[in-house]
């Protein structure tokens, strides 16, 4: 491999690694003398607050891989936040149990149904060996729908079990990690379902949830409870706190959940034929779909992850910054698009990595830390960060030597730039996040 194909592909990296070296050399140092950007405090408080919109930016990669686009997700984690922080401070039936409880039950039943149906599904296939490949697997009224819909009824019972004595004295920590991230699912589940079954683009169908799930929030809320409070030990349950500790007193929480969701969902994408299915999908679905892929079912999975990811994120904002509100989430859908651009996924599918999407993440998180070490105004930074995006994917899709052709020779004929060359029929995919029925 030559120096510049090497360099072309840890591009992304290497742009990591200019950013912390320039963090590095302009910071600002103490009255002690020691470097402020590389103290051990201030590397976990990176960590720390890029974990919400690293959540997000997993569950969107995925998304967009499929050539897809989740505008909802702000929302979603502005609602998941409102019940999280409800269930955990106010007894008694209220709208977060009204709301998160039965969701609960129904993603439960779902999942022990198609999960169970699954198992048993592929240990058909595994006995029926070599000659199952080409023709469609049948279960039997048995294994197909009464043990699914068994197992299902009795998880779904299980949870209601656990649950509902937490209503009237308030919920801990695990009862709300159960519920804000199935509420979020749920949401993410109907857009997948209506992207799908609707064929409409993704853009219009999370949009129009952005703003439902933005109205459901401020329902749930009340109209004289603009922000939900939250401490430990006084209107919540100590434990709580658990979720703002220090892991062995060496990595903060919230960095945990987004490290572990980068390698389990990372694995999934690469190991697993999902994964390869997700890939297929955005490369060309309607081909994807011809070769027997279950095209729908999968879009409808990358979707519901996503939402359950930004639950899982509702959770941790209300244990970082102690509150939950309404208006969470708000941008931070563009902020995990952005990370997921600048690591590198291709808006129009089939192309990405969750690592490039934790690099991108990274790069965010750095470049505010480093503005915000040097006081400059937010005005400004979000200037810079607009055209550090912009600049980003020009290097990406490799458009940047046709920029600068056109940037020298102004009102000149030019010769036919790559982007020109794309062909048209992407040109839905790259403009409203889907692919060409």
């Amino acid at each position: 491999m030559s120096a510049l194909k090497l360099l072309s592909r840890t591009k992304l990296y290497w742009g990591l690694i200019a950013i912390f070296l320039i963090g590095v050399l302009g910071s600002p140092i103490s009255s002690k003398g020691n470097n402020i950007f590389l103290s051990y405090g201030n590397l976990l408080d990176v960590l720390r607050q890029v974990s919400t919109t690293g959540l997000i930016a997993t569950g969107m990669t995925a998304v967009i891989i499929t050539g897809g686009i989740d505008l909802s997700v702000g929302s979603l984690m502005a609602i998941c936040s409102v019940v999280c922080a409800m269930l955990l401070t106010v007894p008694g039936v209220t709208p977060g149990v009204v709301l998160g409880v039965p969701t609960v039950a129904i993603v439960v039943l779902c999942l022990g149904f198609v999960v169970t149906r699954f198992i048993f599904l592929n240990l058909e296939k595994s006995r029926a060996g070599p000659d199952a490949a080409g023709r469609d697997i049948r279960l039997d009224h048995a294994r197909g729908l009464a043990a699914p819909a068994i197992v299902g009824v009795v998880l779904c019972c299980l949870s209601l079990w656990y649950l509902l004595p937490q209503i009237e004295p308030k919920f801990g920590v695990l009862g709300v990690l159960l519920v804000a991230p199935c509420v979020g699912l749920l949401f993410g589940a109907i857009n997948g379902f209506i992207i799908v079954a609707g064929r409409l683009q993704p853009f219009i169908v999370t949009l129009a949830m952005m703003v439902t799930a933005l109205g459901i929030a401020r329902l749930t809320a009340g109209q004289n409870n603009a922000v939900l409070p939250v401490y430990t030990g006084s209107n919540a349950t100590e434990d709580f706190e658990l979720l703002r500790s220090l892991v062995f007193g060496v990595i903060p929480m919230p960095g945990l959940f987004f490290l572990g969701a980068i390698v389990i969902y990372s694995a999934v994408l690469r190991f697993t034929p999902f994964g390869r299915y997700v890939y297929a999908i955005g490369g060309n679905e309607e081909a994807a779909r011809l070769s027997g892929i279950a095209a729908g079912r999968v879009k409808i999975a990358t979707y519901a992850i996503s939402g359950l990811l930004a639950g899982i994120a509702a959770v941790l904002y209300v244990a970082q910054y102690r509150q939950g509100k309404p208006d969470a989430g708000a941008g931070l859908e563009l902020d995990a698009i952005a990370a997921v651009v600048i690591g590198g996924t291709s808006l129009m599918g089939g192309r990405g990595s969750l690592i490039g999407t934790f690099c991108g993440v990274l790069i965010f998180g750095l470049l505010s830390n480093i503005l915000q070490l040097h006081n400059i105004n937010s005005n400004l930074q979000l200037v810079l960060k607009g055209l550090i995006i912009i600049g980003t994917v020009l290097v990406q899709e490799r458009n940047a030597g046709d920029l600068l052709a056109y940037l020298r020779l102004p009102g000149a004929a030019h010769k036919e730039t790559a982007a020109a060359k794309r062909p048209s029929q992407e040109t839905p995919s790259l403009n409203l996040g889907g692919n060409k029925k």
